[in-house]
């Protein structure tokens, strides 16, 4: 069998592709990852004397971002270098006049704030990359908008100006001038390399990892899976670069440098009362992100963002539940420290209203790119 090409974005560190492609564990159901946090959350629930104490950890958030809360709440509270960092975006509630006409309002009203097509789309309440879409065109953004219900908020941003994509994890305790990043995972987005000869079917099915995961990119590419790609040219199997959509998750934590943690700390500065979340960055390459520079943020996941190093295919399954532990000790910790702060924990019938409402809308999210 010929083996297949890699291709790696430029800026990116070369990508190892030998030997296995998965740990045992890295797409087990993700409730069966998080039942040792279940039981956590109930001891730990006893010792703080409240079930939702985590939920003040970003006390200034919803919920403090855990579920049903939309990106926008969040990028609109940012300020400074902070708001500046954050790729362009625009928030739009859809409407009841006929998709094509929003769409072309959209347009217009997009260019005025420099966010060109093409540019992407999301659900304003979404998780996972569910829902997120490159859109090339305005008929494109017509049925992005069809997709779903009147009323709905989603989010149209800006696209990058590189590809090279982390998730930088940081933690602020109340009080402290100075945060911590303590993960940062590089994200890769996985490509087949044509070979003039081959249909993009038996690229993904020869391909050392595209081939064990079959089922997450068939689909996805049904419409070009019998077109024959030109030799050389790198056919890009994921857009939105989330590990449930197929991204390539590698640790990079050895890219942690106190440039990078002052640069972080400073951004984050611009976001009131913000101690708990992930940053999805873009970066130039991986030399200008140890510096803390040429960094481009795409969104900001708070209390339910996880530390995406544990989804290396190298990574333990007991470093990985011990990760997932020390996250939600650390938000009963800052729950904690805000409630002294004079912050009220919220009550579980808010939690399920929310975690309600994006389940519903969950059901009208469009194919993920």
């Amino acid at each position: 069998m010929k083996e297949s090409k890699t291709f790696v974005t430029s800026g990116m560190p070369p990508l190892d592709l030998s030997g296995r492609q998965t740990s045992f564990f890295e797409f087990w159901p993700m409730w069966l990852m998080y039942v040792p946090v279940i039981f956590q959350w109930l001891i730990l629930s006893i010792r703080y004397r409240s079930l939702t104490l985590p939920l003040i950890a970003n006390p200034k958030l919803p919920l403090s971002g855990i579920v049903g809360v939309g990106k926008s709440e969040l990028m609109q509270q940012a300020t400074g270098e902070c708001a500046e960092t954050i790729l362009s975006w625009h928030k739009h509630q859809i409407g009841e006049s006929s998709v094509d006409t929003q769409a072309a309002r959209l347009v217009d009203i997009l260019a005025d704030s420099s966010i060109n097509l093409p540019f992407v789309a999301k659900p304003d309440m979404g998780c996972r990359g569910s829902g997120v879409k490159l859109i090339r065109n305005i008929e494109q953004l017509s049925a992005y908008l069809e997709a779903y219900p009147v009323g709905t908020a989603i989010v149209l941003q800006k696209l990058s100006t590189w590809e090279p994509e982390a998730g930088v994890f940081f933690v602020r305790e109340p009080g402290q001038e100075h945060g911590k990043v303590v993960s940062l995972a590089l994200k890769y987005s996985p490509y087949v390399v044509g070979d003039g000869k081959s249909s993009l079917r038996e690229l993904i099915e020869r391909d050392p990892r595209a081939g064990e995961l079959q089922h997450l990119y068939m689909t996805r590419h049904r419409e070009n899976l019998e077109e024959i790609i030109e030799d050389g040219v790198p056919y890009r199997l994921v857009f939105s670069i989330s590990h449930c959509r197929g991204a390539i998750f590698r640790n990079g934590c050895d890219l942690i440098s106190d440039a990078l943690t002052v640069r972080i700390s400073e951004l984050m500065s611009g976001l009131p009362e913000f101690h708990y979340g992930r940053l999805d960055i873009k970066f130039s390459n991986a030399e200008q992100l140890q510096r803390g520079k040429d960094i481009e943020i795409v969104e900001i996941n708070a209390a339910s963002a996880e530390s995406l190093h544990i989804w290396d295919r190298d990574a333990r399954l007991g470093s990985a539940f011990s990760a997932l532990l020390w996250q939600y000790r650390t938000l009963f910790k800052l729950g904690s420290m805000n409630r002294r702060r004079g912050y009220v924990a919220p009550g579980v019938s808010s939690v399920l209203a929310h975690w309600k409402s994006e389940r519903e809308l969950a059901r009208y999210y469009p194919l993920t790119d």
